[in-house]
């Protein structure tokens, strides 16, 4: 017994191994073979990898509404879900409030009125919208511009001829451009719909200024843009009640089509990826149970020679 303890402990067994596992790990690594140049290349895309998520970290936090600002409620949209698509008789009654109301001051100009045939509106009546505007087109053959009526393939007009324009005629403020208001705010249409109808007097303590009004959901709580929509301030074609929360669900509807165009399209996209990827899982497990029954159920006997 004493014999066998002495070759264990001459053999090294029972002594630490750490630097043995040491190079064995560096054996294995696939960085060994790397230069110095190399490995500080890595380490420097590494922390400028790092960098840049705290840098989109940070400024996501930045943008977001501040802890004194009114965060906008759930509210129960029709679109919501994985299978439901977009109200398609709210998106036609939003694109009235947006031409009776929101037109005057904000622009859609990454919407054309081609956009609108097939979602909203016939071609027909898509080419009327259009045509009821008129838009400088030219030159002509004796080198003048022109103005013609709009067709489908114009975009919406700018209620402004530039920026400064625009500043003038609201007190400073820009009015922005809502084609992607919903996918540009936090909470979406929730806020869309949270700020139109979010107007209240200021409360005790809070200063606004002149040509300011306070909007609880807006940062900083002064907006300067006016309370818009109030019950029956337009008349839908449909017939529909235009109370105030009606209209701004309905606008909030279709900017939420103006930021998304392709909504719909990806919610039958989902289907039908459910649907053959479901087959082709169905179809595969049993190819494999086909194919590997013979082996599963074979049985191996072992016959000894005589």
């Amino acid at each position: 017994m004493a014999s066998r303890v002495g070759r264990i402990c001459g053999a090294g067994l029972l002594k630490s191994n750490t630097t043995n596992c040491l190079r064995q790990g560096n054996a294995y690594s696939t960085t060994r073979d790397f230069s110095k140049g190399k490995k500080a290349l890595l380490g420097g895309l590494g922390v400028a990898a790092g960098g840049a998520g705290v840098l989109i970290y940070t400024l996501d936090k930045a943008v977001r509404a501040s802890d004194l600002d009114l965060h906008p409620p759930k509210n129960p949209w029709s679109h919501n879900g994985f299978f439901n698509s977009l109200d398609h008789a709210s998106i036609r009654r939003g694109y009235e409030v947006y031409k009776q109301v929101c037109a005057a001051c904000h622009s859609l100009r990454f919407i054309a009125y081609r956009n609108l045939v097939g979602v909203s509106h016939t071609e027909d009546e898509a080419k009327a919208e259009a045509a009821e505007q008129l838009y400088t087109d030219g030159p002509d053959e004796a080198g003048n511009m022109f103005q013609r009526p709009g067709k489908l393939s114009d975009y919406m007009p700018n209620p402004y001829p530039n920026e400064e324009a625009a500043r003038a005629a609201n007190n400073g403020a820009f009015p922005p451009d809502l084609s992607y208001i919903v996918l540009g705010r936090h909470g979406g249409e929730d806020y869309i719909f949270s700020l139109l109808t979010g107007y209240y007097d200021a409360p005790a303590g809070v200063i606004i200024r002149e040509g300011q009004y306070y909007n609880p959901y807006f940062p900083g709580g002064a907006i300067s843009m006016a309370q818009a929509l109030y019950n029956e301030v337009i008349e839908y074609a449909d017939g529909t009640p235009a109370t105030a929360s009606q209209l701004a669900k309905d606008v909030g509807t279709f900017l939420k089509w103006t930021s998304e165009p392709e909504y719909d399209d990806r919610k039958r996209m989902l289907i039908k990826a459910i649907a053959i990827f479901s087959t082709l899982a169905f179809v595969s497990y049993y190819a494999k149970r086909f194919k590997w029954s013979s082996l599963k159920s074979r049985k191996i006997v072992f016959k000894p020679k005589e």
